[in-house]
């Protein structure tokens, strides 16, 4: 039971390895880098018209909660 005795054999470890793809060209790789940094920035964005429904739903909320059930 190697559970109970401390050492270097009780943790358990990341093997190590050398793999290098049969087809690999670092061109495609680089581009295909390239845009998926565009469209993670492209996904930031937000429309101004998407708070609209926020600000509705939170003004309900504090008139349900004000008038509604005291």
């Amino acid at each position: 039971m190697g559970i109970f005795i401390p050492g270097s054999r009780s943790r358990a470890r990341n093997r190590r390895f050398d793999y290098e793809p049969r087809f690999y060209d670092p061109k495609k790789d680089e581009n295909i880098k390239r845009r998926m940094r565009v469209q993670s920035k492209s996904r930031k964005r937000r429309k101004p018209s998407a708070i609209i429904p926020l600000i509705v739903m939170f003004l309900a909320i504090v008139w349900m909660w004000r008038y509604v059930l005291p």
